[in-house]
């Protein structure tokens, strides 16, 4: 079999655009598509090529519109089909491809799919997974779930329906119900619908926690860890026995390999030899996926509301594993944020005024320069902070508000999980884009408050400084764009132990780099006998001195070095 060319998203930069926080342009305090093609020429002006858009279809907005309740019309939240396709073709203009955010693992629960669903007689009663209550139990009553699956929202998966006198699943919001993919005719929908978004000029799909469409059956309790009253056991739901097969299948019904489409499956509890599987070219699956394995490492037993500080070693490791367990057979996406995420300065760096844009610059050195395609989350590339809220009231995200009422109904402290969900909640990644020092993202009341650094961390601001955060990302690109080494070259850690320092080459062929971070807010000297010689080397890239001396390095530096092979 011949070789094949490396595909194009290997030089790709993505940008995530979260459409109700980016930019309102009809003044009603939520972002809308009008507000994104207003603002098309600073994600260019980044250097990405890839736009890719959170669900922006119809939905009652339960979780901010990953309840969809028409796969094939635009909210009018956002705006309309007319507005989508003006978007798509003054994103073409400048070079920029655009993908849809793809959630089929559920629809809402006001779908017509799913309203049909809700009569026991209806062709379409299958289309969902309804059970009838547990053996023994009157239905409707505690403990009555067909099984002791707990909803990643919070209480159970399982919600009673009275008119039926039966259970549909939600692995999510209630209001969210899982389509039954074991039912030929709802996967003939799905793939319908993506090839009327592909045929309208859509250019790829990112796919919601597209791993969890495969069910294992029969649908069976798993075990309960202490203290939870529920089972969270993830390999009753995740990479289930027809995922392969029904991946497969998508992919040749809606051309994805074909057509060169642009495709990342988000992934709830995948390892690397599963994304090894779902994204090797000699199969017709996946381009790339996206695993959560390393924005984990931080979180206690209690999940995301019990933060724990991070070891490095322990991400430098997890990383570098993903490097060389896909290297030559598949391929992974590269990001530190996103709308789930909270902001990487503030949980991975240090958002003080002294050290905020050093370490935004060096963590993006980091994640840049590891082999994959690499996603700047809106304002990550301004080096946005965290929120800084601190009451409960001040939090919108049906995940944080769930998840805070069933710890304190459980017994757990509220400012403990006030002080975990500071930290880490979803939240924190979407408070609105500040454009301006005033703020720019609209004239009403923004939906969720402005972060309260608006008036010093802003787009105009750090655009207009030649050393700001965002000239550093067009570096970081450039070099992305125009060397092989750092799209194609082999990845090995150095310092592996080191908690201070994060060190690597990328070698391909001939060309060769060395990348040297100081990941703290100290002084940290380094060894350099145990790094490759840099007598020859050229410095490439370097956010803080123009220096050759690798003695020490101030905190937050990094270098890039193009060494002599």
């Amino acid at each position: 079999m011949p070789e094949l060319a490396p595909p194009w998203w290997s030089s790709a930069v993505v940008y995530q655009i979260y459409p109700r926080s980016f930019a309102d342009a009809n003044g009603d305090g939520i972002g809308d598509l009008r507000g994104i093609i207003n603002h098309l020429d600073h994600i260019a002006g980044l250097g990405a090529d890839v736009l890719w858009l959170s669900p922006i279809y119809r939905s009652p907005q339960d979780d901010n519109g990953y309840d969809i309740s028409d796969y094939q019309d635009i909210d009018p939240l956002f705006g309309t089909l007319a507005d989508f396709d003006e978007l798509l073709a003054r994103a073409h203009e400048r070079g920029l491809k655009l993908i849809m955010d793809l959630v089929v693992n559920h629809t809402s629960d006001e779908h017509a799919w799913f309203v049909e669903s809700r009569d026991p007689a209806s062709p379409k009663r299958d289309w969902y997974i309804w059970r009838p209550a547990r053996e023994g139990f009157e239905p409707g009553t505690p403990g009555a779930e067909p099984t002791n699956w707990g909803s990643f929202f919070g209480g159970s998966a399982w919600e009673y329906d009275e008119a039926s006198g039966e259970y549909y699943l939600h692995l999510f919001s209630r209001k969210q119900p899982d389509l039954n993919w074991e039912n030929p005719d709802v996967r003939a929908a799905v793939y319908a619908m993506m090839n009327w978004w592909v045929d309208r000029g859509a250019d790829g799909f990112r796919m919601d926690v597209i791993n969890l469409i495969s069910k294992t059956y029969p649908l069976a309790d798993g075990a309960v860890a202490p203290g939870q009253p529920f089972s969270f056991e993830i390999d009753k739901v995740a990479n289930g026995p027809r995922l392969v097969e029904f991946l497969e299948e998508m992919n040749h019904a809606v051309g994805l390999t074909d057509k060169q489409l642009f495709t990342v499956g988000e992934m709830v509890s995948c390892d690397v030899d599963h994304a090894r599987a779902y994204t090797s070219r000699e199969h017709d699956r996946l381009g790339m996926v996206f695993t959560f394995e390393h924005v984990s490492l931080d979180q206690g037993p209690g999940g995301k509301l019990d933060p724990r500080p991070l070891h490095l070693p322990d991400l430098k490791k997890n990383l570098a594993l993903w490097q060389e367990g896909l290297y030559g057979e598949g391929w992974n996406s590269l990001y530190f944020e996103n709308h789930d995420q909270p902001r990487s300065v503030s949980r991975l760096g240090d958002d003080s005024e002294e050290y905020r844009i050093a370490s935004a610059k060096a963590l993006a050195t980091a994640l840049h320069l590891h082999q994959g395609t690499p996603y700047v989350y809106q304002g990550q590339e301004i080096g946005m902070t965290n929120a800084g809220f601190t009451t409960i009231e001040q939090y919108a995200d049906i995940e944080a508000l769930g998840q805070f009422k069933q710890m304190v109904d459980a017994g757990a402290d509220p400012e403990a999980l006030l002080a975990g969900l500071g930290k880490m909640s979803r939240d924190n990644a979407r408070t609105p884009m500040p454009w301006t020092p005033e703020g720019g993202f609209t004239d009403a009341t923004p939906w969720l408050p402005l972060n309260p650094t608006t008036p010093t961390i802003n787009v105009a601001s750090d655009g207009a400084d030649p050393h700001g955060v965002s000239a550093y990302y067009r570096e970081l690109i450039r070099l992305r764009h125009e060397l092989p080494v750092v799209q194609m070259g082999r990845f090995d850690l150095l310092l592996p132990e080191d908690e201070r320092l994060w060190a690597f080459t990328r070698t391909w062929g001939e060309d060769r780099l060395l990348v040297v971070i100081n990941m703290t807010s100290a002084l940290a000297g380094v060894p350099m006998a145990e790094l490759p010689d840099i007598e020859d080397a050229r410095l490439l890239l370097t956010n803080l001195s123009t220096g050759q001396d690798l003695q020490t390095l101030q905190p937050w530096e990094a270098r890039v070095y193009a060494l002599s092979v």
